[in-house]
C-alpha cells in the first residue's frame, strides 16, 4: 500500500476525533472553541458554528478514510495509522481544551 494511504487515514483520523468535541457541544447547545472564535481557539462560537465545523470535519475525515484507499479494519498497519492520530489528537485536545474547562493539564509557573 502506498504511503499516501497511511498519511490519509491519520489525518482522517485526526479530523474524526476533532469533529466529536465540536459536534457534541454543538448538539448541546454550548458554545465552544473553534478556529472561527477571537481569539482562535480561545475565544467560543456558537453551537452552531460548532455543529457545522463539527460536520465538517467528519465528512472530510470520512473521505479521508473511507474513499481513499482501501481502508481496512482487520489491517493492523490502516488501524494503527488511523488510531494512533486519534490518540494523538485525543491528547492534544485533552491539554489545550482542559486549560479553559478545568482540566487536568500542567500549570507553567514563571
Amino acid at each position: 500500500m502506498a504511503w499516501v494511504h497511511y498519511a490519509s487515514y491519520f489525518f482522517g483520523g485526526a479530523l474524526l476525533t476533532n469533529a466529536i468535541p465540536h459536534f457534541v457541544s454543538g448538539v448541546m447547545g454550548r458554545p465552544f472553541q473553534s478556529p472561527f472564535a477571537k481569539p482562535h481557539g480561545v475565544g467560543l462560537s456558537s453551537s452552531t458554528v460548532n455543529v457545522l465545523w463539527g460536520f465538517f470535519n467528519l465528512a472530510v475525515g470520512y473521505v479521508l478514510i473511507c474513499r481513499v484507499g482501501n481502508f481496512d479494519l482487520r489491517s493492523t498497519s490502516d488501524v494503527v495509522a488511523a488510531g494512533s492520530a486519534v490518540l494523538l489528537m485525543g491528547v492534544m485536545m485533552a491539554r489545550m481544551f482542559g486549560r479553559f474547562h478545568g482540566g487536568n493539564a500542567p500549570v507553567i509557573h514563571e
